[in-house]
This record gives structure tokens, sequence and C-alpha cells, in this order.
């Protein structure tokens, strides 16, 4: 398979040979191949790392599957949230009763809280409590602890009646980050806390946020979740029980850009709201196309693959000289980065799609490279 690397250093010789070759391949193109060589086709690695589709329903109803649909149950996240057990870690503050034994409970004073007279779990995730000694509660939950230290007090005091509970939470915390009102970190309590509850405690998503694209980092690994689908489609697979130490990030929708170029009223870039951004609609934010140069057959959505996948990138082809196809780029939803071109003549095979639109996809990709 034709790597990265390699695609990109060949579509770069396409440009230098399409620059030589002809002046209106690409508008504001002037130069002559008088006295040059030239490269009329590109080659055949780069043709097969690319497919082409024409967008109609066919294509419309792949891209519909392909997306999160709901309402779709999470049986993994409610058997979590039946279940969930906070367990103690260095820094919470215990307080432990014995019932009928005041001289074993801590006395709280007038001016004292329970976190200031409870019992500190130390760097070495220990308590002291009277007569029994050091007790290991790291990673332990109540249930535990209590069965402990009324296992080895038994030993002093005739059938002791334990209760334990958790003055402070202070050993474990995740993070918010991103485009929410209140970033920082939330204490991990014996609350269960899912993604929208951490994100809700963070004052919620502010205007530029990205609510399809909420990344989570947990043990080194990232996943990408959609709070729209979640929210707006009741798809529960998107939401997940937080646990101390992830990382959730909100994107900005300053991140998720379409490239609108060719023979339009005001190429450039267009970002894709909130709500997302239709193709018909992008062309429309660009001014619509220069009637005196644009082929109305012309239109082209080149989109890069993820990394991994056969194939480097997809081109499609929008034909608006049918106005009933107006109707199909309503439908077709952009993705950041795409580009879209709008040619300026009539083109009778792809490869020179190729050889005018991919020289820009090597030119985003090399500034992206830099960005990063």
């Amino acid at each position: 398979m034709l790597s990265k690397t390699s695609f990109y250093f060949s579509v770069t010789i396409l440009l230098l040979s399409l620059l030589l070759l002809s002046g209106c391949a690409i508008p504001g193109g002037h130069l002559t191949t008088g006295d040059k060589e030239v490269v009329g086709e590109p080659p055949e690695e780069v043709l097969e790392s690319i497919e082409v589709y024409p967008i109609n329903v066919g294509v419309l109803q792949e891209l519909k599957v392909a997306e999160i649909k709901g309402p779709v149950a999470n049986p993994l996240l409610d058997d979590a949230l039946a279940n969930y057990q906070y367990r103690i870690g260095k820094g919470d503050v215990l307080n432990i009763t014995v019932w009928d034994h005041p001289e074993l409970t801590i006395p709280q004073g007038q001016f004292r809280s329970s976190a200031e007279a409870g019992n500190w779990v130390d760097t070495q995730g220990n308590i002291f409590y009277p007569y029994i000694g050091e007790v290991h509660v790291e990673g332990k939950t109540l249930e535990e602890i209590r069965a402990t230290i009324t296992k080895r007090l038994a030993t002093f005091i005739e059938k002791p009646q334990v209760d334990v509970n958790i003055a402070a939470f202070r050993a474990h915390k995740l993070y918010i980050t991103g485009e929410v009102n209140q970033p920082g970190t939330i204490p991990v309590t014996n609350v269960p806390m899912t993604l929208v509850d951490a994100i809700n405690q963070a004052g919620g998503l502010n205007e530029k946020a990205d609510w399809q694209r909420v990344t989570l980092h947990r043990d080194g690994k990232d996943e990408v979740l959609s709070l729209k689908a979640l929210l707006q489609k009741g798809v529960m697979t998107q939401n997940r029980l937080m646990r101390p130490g992830d990382i959730a990030h909100v994107g900005s929708i300053d991140d998720r850009k379409v490239y609108v170029m060719g023979s339009v009223m005001e190429p450039g870039t267009l970002p894709i709201t909130r709500n997302g951004l239709s193709l018909t609609e992008a062309l429309s934010n660009a001014g619509g196309f220069k009637e005196q140069e644009a082929d109305a057959t012309g239109v082209f959505v080149v989109r890069r693959l993820p990394e991994g996948s056969d194939k480097l990138g997809r081109v499609y082809q929008l034909d608006l000289s049918d106005a009933t196809a107006m109707m199909l780029g309503v439908e077709f939803p952009m993705q950041a980065d795409d580009v879209i071109y709008v040619t300026t003549a009539p083109i009778s095979r792809w490869a020179r799609i190729i050889n005018q639109i991919f020289p820009t996809i090597l030119t985003i990709d090399i500034i992206d490279s830099l960005g990063q």
C-alpha cells in the first residue's frame, strides 16, 4: 500500500508538472510549457490510493449508516452505576464511631468540622485508631474498613458496633478541560459521576464548544464521544462513568473547519457549527459559484481517510447542473478538514481532479504538521 509520505511526494511532482503543463488548470496560473519537460498523468499508485464517489442517494445512505443513532441503551453503564463503590485513597478523611464507646470517637468540638477532627489517611494509605493501631485502608470500601475495625476491636470490646463514613474526599480527582464555563478539577466522591454530570459540574458547555467531539483520556488511551448524539438522540452508549484520573476535553468549533476553493465568490475557510454544516450550506456561505467560470458538474469534496485505512482519501463529486442535486448537497455532511473544490471547466477524467486538488491537500497537511 502506498504510504502517506510517498503519496504526497507524488502529488508534489504532479503539482510541478501541472504548473508547467497548463496555466488554466489552476486558477490564476499563467506559466507556459515552452522548453519544459512535463508529465501529463499522475502515477498509477496515486490513482489507486484515492476512492471516487458520485454524491447520490446510495452514498448519503452509507454516510448516515456511519452516524451515531439512537436511542440506544447502555447496560454496561447501568451496571457500573448500580455497583459503584468509592474506594478510599491517600488524603481522604474518615469518621469512625463506636456506639456506646464515646472514648473511641474523636470529639469534634464546637469549632471543629468533621474533616478537621476525622482520621486522615496518611501517605502509606493507613489510619491510626485507638487500641488496634494502624489500619491499612487505601483501596478499600467503607464496608471493608468497617469489617476490619470491628474484627480487631472485638479483642478489646464485646460485640463492637462500628460506623465508618467519609468526612472529606481529597484523594481522587478528575479533570474537565476545553470549552466549558468552569474548566478544572472535580473531586471523585461516593456518588457516581457520569461524563454528563462532570461537564455540568464544570459549568456546562460554552458558546464555542464542539459537542460532537468530547475526548475522554483514560489509562493512556483516547476515546471520542458525542454529546450531541447523547443529548439529542438519547444514545446512552456515548455516556461514561467517570473514574479517578480521567481527563475529559471538550473540543472547540474553531478547530473544525472546511476549505472552499476554486470558482466560488468568496474562497476561504468555513467553521463547522455545533449543529453541523452541509455541502450546500458551505457553498452558499462562500457566496455561491462564479457563474461565468464555474462548471456546475465539477463540485468536488476531498476527504482524507483515517490513518490505517486501505486508501488515503476520497473524492466525492456533486453534479449541480441538475437542480434536484441541491437536495443531495443539503443532506451531505461536511467533516473537519474537508476541501470543497469547484472547477472552472468540464472534467472528463477524474485523474485531472487529482492534479488540481491534491496539491492543496498537501499544503494543508504540511501546515497541520508544522502546527503540531
